[in-house]
Order: structure tokens, then C-alpha cells, then sequence
């Protein structure tokens, strides 16, 4: 049964979701006459406007810090050294490309959350995918939102998130202290990152999002820095990266690697990445007080150009720089450690170390809300306090167990997530696309 659930997440996680989200997201860049582009300094602008003073409980900022702080997580560091173990540097290209469609599908996720919020069985007022499908497209369509609430509850449990911290401590832990098998050492790992992300959530959306808002510019700023030592104590090396990804982005191995690269990186994993199309963040926007539907779009667009651009390449330099990336079978964080060891000698893996504990601590934080949110929509506010339990006990559990099959299950989910989402997006196009042309016709 393991076997079968893990082939089903090989064939569904693979070419038929790589085909609906790039395909949703090329039409909805054509169909805004690429947004992405034209608009991306109006939405670093939006981010000085608050966008209004409605009915949410947090700031746009807020908002798309705590979208990042789940988008920006395990994906931007594993999953970009495996597409460059299996495409080369030509990838990284590709990756760019998509990170242009995300933000186009970001655009409208943001805007439709707010045109289209709903209330709970309790009369607070929500955002995200499930309400703006029974606001927006009518109540005929409830079993997509059923499917998506029931999906993204499951697929929100960030398993992978704790099973790969424990493992990137257990790679740089002594082997005398993995007396059998390490049980105990994961065991005690596990309960230290559920205490942690207990203390977060518990405080719900306004803690998650205080937290968030701290973490994310900290996070980003130190790989920033770390990135930058790597590039300066290596300046000879950087001309040959950036050559070897232009050259290698159209040549037979790139082009593979650039469908099989983000196919597996793009479709599997960088829905983890940026999340376009997923509808995660819809929910996260769902929460801000802001009352223009133009703005709050232009707020979260800006999130796979952090993410599936900024940080992504961030990651790859060094990878490709340490030229790590020439093994057998695909590998993901090994590689980013070992390219690290070779141009930080001592250092280098222990600090990257230190940020994948951030990036994996931040995506747990964000995603606890995103499965409340689906929780109290499927069962009312009541029932929220359970899952919560539940999310913090899969935490545990993927830190002392192999969960393959389960992190097979996550991306089915994630998978299932996507179809209502890019479904409703495209049905409901036309409302954003009209609220774009009104706020450029009078700006």
C-alpha cells in the first residue's frame, strides 16, 4: 500500500501537476498582459500603503511576511539543488521564468481573497480559496472548497519541514551519539521543535505573524550575508556561474533538466517554494485589513520574487560554485552542505545549518494557520484547537519515524490543493482583471 500511495505521488506530483500550474500561470500572465512585469515596481511601492483599515487582523507587511515564512522553508535549499543535480545550471534560468508566472498567479490569489471573503459559522470574517470559490463562484461549487479545506488540512501538517530538520542536525551530529539508531537523539529533537512551535501558534495569526515579521527580514538578511562572503572569498568563480546558467539554460541536458528540474523542483517541490497556485497565501491575505483588492495583489506578488527568485539563486550560486552537484541519483540537501564545506572550510555547513532551522521553523509557524483556517471552515472554530494538537503530535511523529509514504501524502494534497485553486482563479479572472484596469485607469 506504501508502494502504491508513493507511486501515485511520482505520476500525480509529477508531469499532470507541472502541466496545471504552469499552464494557469502562463494563461494568467498573457491574460494580464504580464502583470508581473509591468507592475512589479507599484507593488514594491504598495508595500509603504497599508491598503485601508477593513475587517482583518493584520497589515498587508504582516501578511506577506507570513506568507514567506511558509513559502521560504526546506524547497529553497533542497529542492533547487536537486533540480541542479538533475538539469545543471541551466535550471536556474527556468527557475527565473517561473518565478515570473508565480508572481502572475499571485497577483490574482491576493486580489481575489479580498474581493471575496467569507464568514465562519461563528460570523468572523475569513479569506482564502474555500470562501472565495462559495462568494465568488456560488454555493453549487461547495465540493471544491470541501476538497480544498480536506486537502490543504493534510497537506499543511509540515512533515517534511520536521523530518528534515531533524535529519540536517542528525548529518552534523557525532556518531557516538547515535547509539540505536539515533531513536533517542530524534526522539529528543522532535519534542524540542514541537515545544517550539507550540509556543507560536498556540498565540494564533497576530503571534504567528509577529513572530514571522521578525524572523523573515533576519532570515533573509543573514543568507544574504552568508551568500555574499561566499561570492567574495570566491569573486575569481562568479563569472563562470552565471555564464554556465546562461549557456546551459537552452542546450539538450538544460532543457530536460528544465522540465524534469522543475518538474520535480517546480511542480513537486517548488510548490513548496513559491506555492503559486496552491492557495495558501490566499488564506494568509485573507486576514488583512486591507480593502483594495488592486493593492493587496500588487502585496503578493512580491512573494515568489523573494522567494522562488531572490532566495532560490541565492542558494544556487554557491551549489554550482563548489561544483558539488555532479553525483549519481538525485540529492538535495547533502549537496547544499557539502558546496558549503568546500567554500566556507569549518564554517560554512554549520551556519547553513543554522539557517535551515529558520527556514523550517518559519514554515511550520505559517502553516498551523493555514490548516486552522481549513479546519473552522469544514467544522466550525471549536474543532480548531483539536488540529492544532493534531498538527503538533504529525510533528513529532515525523521526527522519530521514515515518512516517505507520509511525505507522499503531503504532495498528493498538495496536488489536490491546486486543482479547485487555479480552477477558481481562472473562472473568476475577469473581476481582477477589471479591478486592474480601473485602478490604472485612474493612476
Amino acid at each position: 500500500m506504501g508502494q502504491i500511495i508513493v507511486n501515485f505521488s511520482d505520476f500525480i506530483c509529477g508531469y499532470p501537476l507541472f502541466f496545471w500550474l504552469i499552464g494557469g500561470g502562463i494563461f494568467l500572465f498573457i491574460y494580464s498582459r504580464a502583470v508581473s512585469l509591468r507592475h512589479f515596481g507599484d507593488s514594491i511601492r504598495a508595500l509603504r500603503r497599508s491598503g485601508g483599515s477593513g475587517d482583518g487582523e493584520i497589515s498587508s507587511l504582516q501578511a506577506l511576511f507570513g506568507a514567506i515564512s511558509a513559502t521560504v522553508g526546506m524547497g529553497n535549499i533542497a529542492g533547487v539543488a536537486i533540480a541542479i543535480v538533475v538539469g545543471g545550471p541551466g535550471t536556474v534560468f527556468w527557475m527565473w521564468v517561473s518565478a515570473i508566472l508565480g508572481m502572475a498567479t499571485k497577483f490574482f490569489e491576493g486580489a481575489l481573497t479580498i474581493m471575496y471573503k467569507g464568514r465562519t459559522r461563528e460570523g468572523e470574517l475569513r479569506g482564502g480559496p474555500m470562501y472565495v470559490i462559495m462568494e465568488g463562484l456560488g454555493k453549487k461549487y461547495k465540493p471544491l472548497a470541501v476538497l480544498f479545506s480536506c486537502a490543504a488540512s493534510i497537506g499543511c501538517l509540515s512533515m517534511l519541514q520536521a523530518n528534515q530538520t531533524v535529519e540536517a542536525v542528525i548529518a552534523l551530529t557525532p556518531e557516538s551519539w547515535l547509539t540505536g539508531g539515533g531513536f533517542w537523539l530524534r526522539l529528543g529533537l522532535g519534542i524540542a521543535i514541537t515545544a517550539i512551535v507550540s509556543v507560536v501558534i498556540i498565540g494564533g495569526i497576530r503571534s504567528i505573524t509577529k513572530v514571522a515579521s521578525r524572523m523573515v527580514p533576519v532570515m533573509v538578511s543573514l543568507y544574504l550575508v552568508l551568500v555574499i562572503a561566499v561570492v567574495v572569498m570566491n569573486l575569481d568563480k562568479v563569472p563562470g556561474v552565471f555564464a554556465s546558467i546562461f549557456r546551459e539554460a537552452f542546450s539538450l541536458k538544460a532543457g530536460i533538466g528544465g522540465l524534469i528540474g522543475v518538474a520535480l523542483t517546480g511542480a513537486r517541490r517548488a510548490v513548496y517554494i513559491n506555492e503559486a497556485g496552491a492557495g495558501t497565501a490566499m488564506m494568509m491575505h485573507g486576514a488583512s485589513r486591507s480593502k483594495d483588492p488592486v493593492h493587496e495583489g500588487f502585496v503578493a506578488m512580491l512573494e515568489p520574487a523573494i522567494d522562488s527568485g531572490l532566495i532560490c539563486t541565492l542558494t544556487a550560486i554557491p551549489i554550482i560554485m563548489a561544483d558539488c552537484y555532479h553525483v549519481e541519483g538525485v540529492q538535495g540537501l547533502s549537496i547544499a552542505m557539502a558546496s558549503y564545506d568546500v567554500l566556507l572550510p569549518h564554517v560554512g555547513k554549520y551556519v547553513l545549518m543554522l539557517l535551515i532551522l529558520f527556514f523550517a521553523f518559519s514554515t511550520m509557524f505559517s502553516y498551523s494557520y493555514y490548516g486552522r483556517v481549513c479546519t473552522e471552515f469544514l467544522f466550525g472554530a471549536k474543532a480548531t484547537k483539536y488540529y492544532e494538537w493534531f498538527y503538533l503530535l504529525m510533528l513529532l511523529v515525523a521526527s522519530v519515524l521514515s515518512v516517505g509514504v507520509a511525505i507522499s501524502i503531503e504532495d498528493i494534497a498538495f496536488a489536490f490543493m491546486t486543482l479547485p485553486t487555479i480552477f477558481t482563479i481562472v473562472k473568476l479572472s475577469p473581476k481582477v482583471l477589471a479591478a486592474l484596469r480601473k485602478w490604472e485607469a485612474g493612476n
